[in-house]
């Protein structure tokens, strides 16, 4: 679909551009370039897919080619795409915060600055996430847990920086780290009740000859509860940005500068929202990963809650 005259797009770019996300401007801009001066509403998707370059304020990054890798039949692409980049980046700051942190709680008895804020994390995923879902045989788990939580919320909020990426709107790296979640939940299961209680258990303890009904059912919800988790976070990520690409659609639509603050209001009060939900999405990603994985560990009973 495409609205707008070039006139009238460049009239328009420049009056609402300075109150619109660095993003969304920066894909009018090129949208508009690339068709000739005329809008095509359907590219500022584009901002939402993973591609071999990063966007710059003066134009953008290309990123190096790897040689593929030929197995056999299948062909394995190692190249850097810009999502693959906001990875690593957001894998350096978790390590950098984390590690910091730790050094600098080490020296001092009361945390303050960088050591205070993950403190206060630490505190909460430990409290409000483990002991809540897992009981104290969570506590091992607690580095992953909380490693998890730190680098979800990283990179949610990396998309919400000018010529960011969301990452985690990428289906591939949502369903990577419920592959992970998927492994931690049977880890943490076979280390709680060992290999033969575990496997009992798909069998539902009904009579063996439903066995045969029984244990697929079983074996089909281990990967439900991963599947969902990959399904949730890739929807609630990119659905914010996709409401906020519909409410720029109006302004083009409208052709209005009377009709431009509307939409430009809602662009600034869901990017408020996306902060939040940045947070939740981490929150609820981890709360989940936790609660299945306390499915299979032995809870100790009235004291240990009491504890």
């Amino acid at each position: 679909m495409k609205f707008g005259s070039p006139d009238s797009l460049n009239q328009l770019s420049q009056g609402v551009g300075s109150s619109l996300p660095d993003t969304v401007h920066a894909a009018v801009e090129t949208s508009a370039e690339q068709h000739g001066g005329e809008f095509d509403f359907v590219h500022l998707l584009d901002h939402l897919k993973d591609s071999r370059e990063i966007e710059i304020p003066f134009g953008h990054i290309e990123l190096p080619a790897i040689p593929p890798i030929q197995i056999g039949e299948f062909t394995i692409d190692i190249s850097p795409t810009k999502h693959v980049v906001f990875l690593f980046v957001a894998a350096i700051i978790v390590a950098v915060m984390t590690i910091r942190a730790a050094r600098r709680n080490a020296r001092e008895k009361v945390p303050s600055g960088i050591g205070n804020l993950i403190e206060v994390y630490v505190v909460f995923v430990r409290d409000e996430i483990v002991l809540k879902t897992m009981g104290t045989g969570g506590l091992p788990y607690l580095p992953y847990l909380l490693t998890t939580f730190l680098f979800i919320l990283i990179l949610n909020l990396l998309g919400l920086l000018p010529y960011g990426a969301t990452a985690t709107g990428n289906l591939s790296v949502t369903a990577t780290l419920a592959l992970i979640a998927f492994v931690m939940i049977q880890v943490a299961a076979i280390r709680a009740q060992g290999l033969g209680h575990y496997l009992a258990h798909l069998t539902g303890g009904v009579s063996w000859w439903l066995w045969p009904i029984m244990i697929p059912i079983e074996i089909l919800g281990l990967f439900t509860k991963p599947f969902a988790l990959a399904m949730r976070l890739f929807a609630n990520m990119t659905g914010g940005h996709i409401v906020i690409l519909a409410l720029v659609g109006f302004i083009f639509i409208a052709r209005s500068y009377l009709f431009a603050p509307i939409p430009v209001l809602f662009v600034v009060a869901i990017n408020l929202l996306e902060i939040l939900v940045a947070l939740i999405q981490a929150y609820i990603f981890t709360m989940l990963t936790a609660l299945f994985m306390g499915l299979g560990i032995p809870r100790g009973g009235h004291a240990e809650h009491s504890h």
